[in-house]
């Protein structure tokens, strides 16, 4: 079998306790981290971002962001971070979005790729990809229960403890690369739960090298399990170099499906960013174009 090289980034409710060690550094706002026991995924530290002046009396939307440990400050593996803090706290002071808290959900290290691999486009793919895949997981694929993780112990201990608008007109996913796919993989899995999902630098190759059988197994999933338009925004992006010099082509298949099922400008946005790589940097540079189309007021 032709050996699969697989693409990972950042190698490196039944029981919920508030954990205050090794909490990032914020410019704004701050942090509350609860480590969450799971009966679905490993057990995992959740860190909570809310805003200045974040006040119980009101209702805030909620966003959950995919590898937590890159979001708010540069103590992470590679000297890099998202700015979330920054990025929103700007667009609240000049009243560009709708009141918001971030829950950052940690990665699992290496089992990151299981975890954010969607899981029914894996069992969709010819044998020797799926075998190859499987393979390099080295155990049962995870995405589903990821999932079941976010919507059915992170979500309930969020609205049970802050004060956050609890329908999917109110409730969006964000991640990049595989952090892309779980998102978009959570809008089409639990349309009742997500109104919104952020997808940058997509990784629809799934694996290091172009292959088209898998950016296709993602056109026919999304297909038939795309949500109707009426409640739902889908952003994508993506860059032109380095791993992001992949995904225009497969992009471009997406977006005949987004056409296809109806999505329009105010519901869906694709974008491209000229000599954009595929790295924190360039998406903080840009996280400001989605979340404002996400959370418009």
């Amino acid at each position: 079998m032709k050996k699969i090289t697989v693409f990972i980034i950042f190698v490196m409710m039944s029981f919920c306790v508030l954990a205050q060690d090794g909490i990032p550094s914020v410019s704004s706002g701050s942090i509350k981290r609860f480590f969450i026991e799971s009966a679905f995924v490993d057990s995992r530290n959740v860190d909570i971002w809310l805003p200045e002046n974040y006040n119980h009396s009101k209702k805030y939307a909620v966003l959950y962001m995919h590898d937590g440990q890159q979001l708010f400050d540069n103590k992470t593996w590679n000297g890099q971070e998202w700015k979330v803090d920054e990025t929103i706290d700007s667009l609240l002071k000049i009243n560009e979005i709708q009141d918001v808290i971030v829950v950052g959900i940690l990665n699992n290290g290496n089992k990151r790729y299981p975890e954010y691999f969607p899981e029914k486009v894996i069992y969709n793919l010819p044998d020797s990809l799926k075998k190859g895949i499987l393979s390099f997981m080295n155990e049962t694929p995870l995405g589903d229960n990821y999932l079941k993780f976010i919507v059915k112990e992170v979500k309930p201990l969020i609205d049970k403890t802050f004060s956050t608008f609890t329908g999917k007109e109110h409730t969006f996913i964000c991640g990049s690369s595989m952090g892309g796919l779980i998102s978009m993989y959570a809008l089409c899995e639990y349309p009742e739960v997500f109104g919104g999902a952020i997808c940058m630098s997509t990784h629809w190759i799934g694996i290091l090298d172009y292959n088209t059988e898998i950016p296709d197994a993602f056109v026919n999933y999304l297909k038939v399990s795309l949500p109707p338009p009426s409640s739902h925004k889908i952003y994508f992006d993506c860059g032109t170099e380095g791993l992001d010099a992949n995904y225009p082509i497969c992009q471009s298949k997406i977006d005949e499906v987004m056409q296809l099922k109806g999505y329009h400008s105010k519901l869906w946005q694709t974008r491209h960013f000229e000599g954009a790589n595929h790295s924190e940097k360039y998406w903080a540079e840009r996280l400001h174009i989605p979340l404002k189309f996400m959370l418009e007021k």
